[in-house]
């Protein structure tokens, strides 16, 4: 089994990733090395990955920008 990533614009277009992907033999390999180099491949271009086991989607699209924690409201102490 081949596990991939597949890289994409916001759109849903492909784009070349900026670091270079490899294939990976399992699901776990594939994640950690997208958990290491995510910054590295929004800062290049791409927007979201997709995953793929021998070509068959198994998650995504999913995004490559940290989303804004909410802001909790500021309480003032009486």
């Amino acid at each position: 089994m081949a596990w991939t990533w597949r890289f994409e614009k916001a759109d849903g277009t492909e784009t070349v990733p900026a670091v270079e992907p490899e294939e990976f033999s399992t699901q776990g390999d594939a994640e950690s090395w997208i958990g290491e180099v995510w910054k590295d491949l929004a800062d290049g271009g791409a927007d979201r990955v997709t995953l793929f086991e021998d070509g068959t989607k198994v998650y995504g699209p999913m995004s490559l920008h940290a989303e804004e924690a909410p802001q909790e409201p500021e309480t003032s102490e009486i």
